[in-house]
């Protein structure tokens, strides 16, 4: 029993060394992810509280409440987010299954038997026992490859998290998609109308001599264009319905009834933006809590190369009768320790650090590249809504100033001065910007929505 108790002793304090080394990988792992990710420039200031908290729940400020809902259908019926959570469920098994070494395994054994001579009268033998095994984790790799496991976990979720983050964008952007698709089918139904139009004019005009059999081949001709571009625009729009459904988990029947035009696309956040604000994203959370994985199984890889101790414990009974089969004078015990050291293995042990210091190599230059692209995504961002602002308000002149030409092109066409096909040329003009005015906007709304993902959330 001494030797017994002696083994308890050393494995106790031998538990406590291996907590103290988990705790000290940890830290490192944080450090080294740290130490990974690219240095911020200036323009980064760490002054958070003159912007605010990040809020989740960015799709509501766009104020379309269909867009919310649309945004919720997905969040419950896609299909690839419920991919996502079970991910989820499957990782936390795992964990709890890897916590479950740290535990002793006890099991019940319960059996009978019966056997005879040929021409005797048979004889039953009952028997039950306790069967108790527990690895002592001496260096800490059980413990290291549990707390490997909950990393790994930690990770699962913030990527379900991001997925969610994802979804919601997605939607957005094949939602203002849809609606610009529309738009520009509208743009394209009209431009139809008014070439047909100036094709009947110049019909009209070729039948009194006024113009030629060539005017009348290059209106038709543009008729046909045009025609051909209403075609390929509602084709787009039943293109991105489809899209948009597919996302909510519905079935694509482009059947979708969605508003007749863009919303307002919310402000930009004030200038000054902070770094820390993207230690918020899920996907930097899950990629530092893989570095956390990988530290974790490099320890565990390294303790597998030492002695490992395991106790066994072990009571039960025999009797021929169920009533004599607890009694003491039946019952016997054993308490065994083992202890196995490895002596060769071929380099298998030492090729499973090798390979874990491998992966731990790997998951910290991906922290830190997910922390470039980051900043990267965020600058893009921040310097495209400056461009698309500038273009948006060019092409809000341009429009302005084509409605107004057609404008007095009309007046004049009422007042006999001009001919209704120079009105007609006008308006395919005010067709033009219109379509592109559809088209920026839609990026602006794109640009918020692609800058709050890469924020990991919104401005209040």
């Amino acid at each position: 029993m001494s030797v017994f108790r002696n083994t308890l002793l050393y494995s106790a304090a031998a538990l406590s060394l291996g907590a103290c080394a988990s705790v000290a990988s940890i830290e490192e792992a944080g450090a080294g992810a740290r130490d990974s990710a690219p240095q911020t420039p200036g323009a980064w200031r760490s002054v958070q509280e003159s912007v605010g908290d990040v809020e989740v729940g960015w799709i509501a400020s766009f104020s379309d409440p269909v867009l919310t809902s649309l945004v919720e259908e997905a969040q419950a019926h896609n299909r690839n987010l419920q991919i996502a959570a079970a991910n989820v469920d499957r990782s936390r098994a795992l964990a709890r299954q890897a916590g479950a070494a740290l535990t002793p395994n006890v099991n019940l054994a319960l059996g009978a038997s019966e056997g005879g001579g040929v021409q005797n009268t048979s004889r039953t033998q009952l028997s039950t026992g306790l069967e108790l095994n527990w690895e002592v984790d001496v260096w800490g790799r059980i413990r290291s490859g549990q707390q490997a496991a909950v990393a790994s976990a930690l990770a699962a979720e913030a990527d379900y998290v991001f997925s969610q983050y994802s979804l919601a964008a997605g939607v957005a952007r094949a939602y203002f998609l849809a609606i610009e698709a529309g738009l520009q089918e509208g743009v394209a139904r009209s431009t139809a109308d008014a070439l047909e139009e100036t094709a009947r004019i110049v019909n009209v005009q070729y039948q009194n001599g006024l113009a030629s059999s060539q005017d009348l081949a290059l209106a038709r001709s543009d008729l046909a264009t045009a025609r051909d571009t209403l075609t390929n625009a509602a084709g787009a729009r039943r293109d991105a319905l489809r899209a948009l459904e597919i996302l909510l988990g519905r079935y694509p029947g482009a059947d979708l009834d969605l508003r007749a035009t863009l919303p307002d696309a919310p402000p930009p956040p004030p200038a000054g933006v902070p770094s820390e604000i993207l230690e918020r994203r899920p996907d930097l959370i899950a990629a530092e809590r893989e570095v956390a994985a990988a530290f974790n199984s490099l320890e565990s890889a390294k303790a597998a190369r030492l002695p490992a101790i395991s106790l066994t414990s072990q009571i039960g009974g025999t009797s021929q009768s169920l009533t004599n089969l607890l009694d003491p004078a039946n019952v016997a015990w054993t308490l065994a320790g083992n202890l196995v050291a490895p002596l060769f293995d071929g380099g298998q042990r030492q090729s499973q650090v090798d390979i874990s210091t491998a992966e731990q190599k790997q998951a910290v230059a991906a922290y830190g590249q997910a922390a470039l692209d980051a900043f990267g995504e965020v600058e893009t961002n921040l310097d495209q809504g400056v461009v698309l602002d500038d273009r948006l308000a060019a092409l809000s002149e341009a429009a302005a100033e084509a409605n107004e030409a057609y404008r007095l092109a009309r007046l004049r066409y009422d007042e006999g001065e001009t001919d209704l096909i120079d009105v007609l040329t006008i308006q395919q003009r005010v067709f033009s910007t219109e379509s592109n005015l559809a088209t920026v906007r839609r990026l602006v709304l794109d640009q918020r929505v692609n800058l709050s993902l890469a924020l990991g959330g919104d401005w209040e």
